[in-house]
């Protein structure tokens, strides 16, 4: 997943985005994040928190601008639902929405300078009906004849880390519930998730939601932005990484283990209430000081912890159904998967975004054991009929490491490697060399055991052709 959110004079994100003179999209944008091929993009985060979705959508000239209360400066509403739906729609990715969850229990937005800015159940509903009744006329009002059919919405952004300023957990369950039957009345297939992450005094939401409200929830959701280092005399600060790369590498390798136990945690606080229900990352980026602008981001020297984070969520995916690793798209902040030169230029990915890219594209459908590997290599494994695929990221910062292949039960034909693998763990993308992560294709040798020597540092999918034997 990719999340979108319009960040105000912070980072221009969703502005920078759109080409008013051509009045749409920008192509090189569009052609990047096609690239990209995310599975689904979100609309939200704190900003819905005072969104109002009438105010994106019908005739342009008429939207009003209106305050960016978290990021900063105005928002012109140039971009609404048929905007967002539509460049989803181009990118081949599922819309879905981060709904105004009446504040999150944020009282300031019911007296603003504009006015109320909390949104209600029903003000929620309304926004399923438009999206998706066929027969909704102010939709078609507004030119889109056919219903636009979006079938996840999130209820609630980081409601429990607002302390006393946003919802209790008792609170939130309410409007859960509320918010839950008003949007099912006017569309019961919709897919709805629910925030279950930590509260006061640490404790997951997720287990009293779901034993209160798990009927009406299909996924709880969880962020994993704000992972630091905790050494005392890290050099994940500012630029200090750029005199010691190798600790760099070193720490920022060690930083996954927490994402793990977040995830642990969470997998067994669902499985006691409710074992179906999915758990949805919406939210998740590498924290590093300067806050939302470290330049080591820019670097393949961050593909350690974006590769170890991937292979996670992949090794957890019987209940990880929706992940991100990155915010989505911006001009200033590099903890972005694209960025974009402003005002005109080109978009490119960022070294988390060109991992990502490579797993999704070069991926199976089945998850897969993996039973015997160099302690060295970080590896997750899928299948498709007569495939696996193997996502592999070697944490030797200096050394190569050799693996050979085997399947047990089938025999190996063929297949590829397909693997990012800089010489210098220091180089960078930039618009000067966009695509300077694009990743290289190799044959495997034809041998029953084939093996690959997988390069300091590289981040590759093998592509294993197999059959029974």
């Amino acid at each position: 997943m990719q999340f979108m959110e319009p960040l105000g004079v912070t980072d221009s994100s969703v502005e920078a985005s759109w080409n008013y003179d051509g009045d749409d999209w920008r192509k090189d944008f569009v052609d990047t994040v096609k690239d990209l091929s995310p599975g689904a993009i979100r609309f939200g985060g704190l900003f819905s928190r005072h969104y109002k979705w009438r105010e994106g959508v019908g005739p342009v000239a008429k939207r009003p601008t209106m305050r960016n209360y978290f990021w900063g400066g105005k928002e012109t509403n140039r971009v609404g639902t048929h905007e967002f739906v539509d460049l989803c729609r181009r990118a081949g990715a599922e819309p879905f929405y981060c709904v105004n969850f009446a504040s999150d229990g944020e009282k300031r937005f019911l007296t603003t300078p504009e006015g109320n800015r909390t949104g209600d159940a029903r003000e929620a509903a309304d926004w399923v009906s438009y999206a998706n009744d066929p027969d909704n006329k102010e939709r078609k009002q507004n030119g889109a004849a056919e219903p636009f059919n979006l079938k996840v919405w999130q209820l609630g952004n980081e409601t429990s880390y607002g302390g006393n300023r946003t919802f209790t957990l008792e609170q939130s369950i309410a409007a859960t519930l509320d918010f839950a039957k008003a949007m099912r009345e006017r569309d019961p297939s919709i897919k709805l998730i629910g925030w279950g992450d930590h509260g006061a005094g640490n404790t997951l939401w997720a287990g009293e939601l779901l034993k209160r409200a798990g009927d009406q929830i299909d996924m709880v959701a969880m962020h994993m932005m704000g992972q630091s280092p905790k050494r005392s005399d890290t050099v994940l600060k500012g630029l200090l990484y750029q005199n010691d790369p190798e600790r760099a590498w070193e720490e920022l390798g060690e930083m996954t283990g927490r994402l793990e136990a977040r995830l642990k945690e969470m997998e067994s606080v669902v499985a006691a209430q409710s074992p179906q229900t999915g758990i949805a990352i919406t939210e998740g980026h590498l924290s590093l000081t300067p806050q939302n602008a470290n330049p080591i981001l820019y670097e393949w020297l961050s593909a350690v912890y974006h590769a170890k984070s991937l292979n996670l969520y992949q090794r957890h995916g019987a209940h990880v159904k929706i992940a991100t690793a990155a915010d989505f798209n911006g001009n200033r902040w590099t903890n972005v998967a694209v960025m974009l030169q402003t005002p005109r230029g080109v978009s490119y990915l960022m070294p988390v975004a060109s991992i990502a890219r490579l797993f999704n594209k070069v991926n199976g459908t089945h998850g897969v054991q993996v039973q015997t590997a160099p302690s060295s290599l970080d590896i997750a494994a899928s299948r498709t009929d007569g495939k696996i695929y193997l996502h592999v990221a070697n944490l030797e910062y200096k050394r190569s490491v050799e693996a050979e292949f085997a399947v047990t039960g089938m025999k190996i034909t063929g297949g590829r490697v397909h693997e990012i693998a800089p010489q210098n763990l220091r180089q960078y993308v930039s618009q000067d060399q966009p695509d300077v992560f694009k990743p290289r294709e190799v044959a495997l040798a034809a041998n029953s055991a084939p093996k690959w020597r997988f390069p300091a540092g590289s981040v590759s999918a093998v592509e294993l052709d197999v059959q029974s034997v």
